[in-house]
């Protein structure tokens, strides 16, 4: 994922980011600290099998509430996307990637990442990281990441880490 040797410095299981006009934070399975080089990463990591992304945004953001726009307006900036994302991209993709960015900020870190971590031999789900990763023009393939430089200046990375399938028997 990371062109550099990598250490770990930090790793948060089921960590909590607040986003604006929820009652619930974005919980990502994995937020982790990463030194690659001379440089550092907020990521958030969102471990999968076989169980989809959730809701598309078309489901969730339907009939919004005064907080739910709040929401997405918070989301859309954060991403630097002009209005409400297609409707069928997933909704979660959203939110853990926003909630890499605003931990990115807080931690004065070089770049922010959002990391599938699929242990699906099937690679079930990848065609709806690769649409969300198309918002941002960006063409993604397993176990390698691409990075991009949002409007506000802060790089992203987006990644699909395979899993190996042996540790799901354990």
């Amino acid at each position: 994922m990371f062109d550099k040797p990598t250490d770990l410095l930090v790793a948060l299981p089921e960590h909590k980011v607040p986003l604006a006009g929820g009652q619930r934070d974005s919980q990502s399975d994995v937020f982790a600290l990463i030194r690659f080089g001379e440089e550092t990463c907020a990521a958030t990591i969102e471990g999968k099998v076989n169980e989809p992304f959730g809701p598309t945004v078309g489901d969730w953001f339907e009939r919004p509430s005064d907080g739910k726009r709040l929401r997405m307006r918070q989301i859309c900036d954060l991403l630097g996307l002009d209005g409400v994302p297609p409707l069928d991209a997933r909704y979660q993709l959203l939110h853990r990637t926003a909630s890499a960015l605003l931990e990115a900020k807080r931690f004065k870190t070089d770049e922010a990442a959002m990391i599938v971590h699929s242990f699906s031999v099937a690679r079930m789900w990848f065609a709806d990281f690769e649409r969300f990763a198309g918002l941002f023009g960006m063409t993604v393939r397993p176990d390698q990441s691409v990075t991009i430089v949002l409007n506000s200046g802060q790089r992203l990375r987006l990644g699909w880490a395979t899993g190996n399938p042996e540790h799901l028997s354990q």
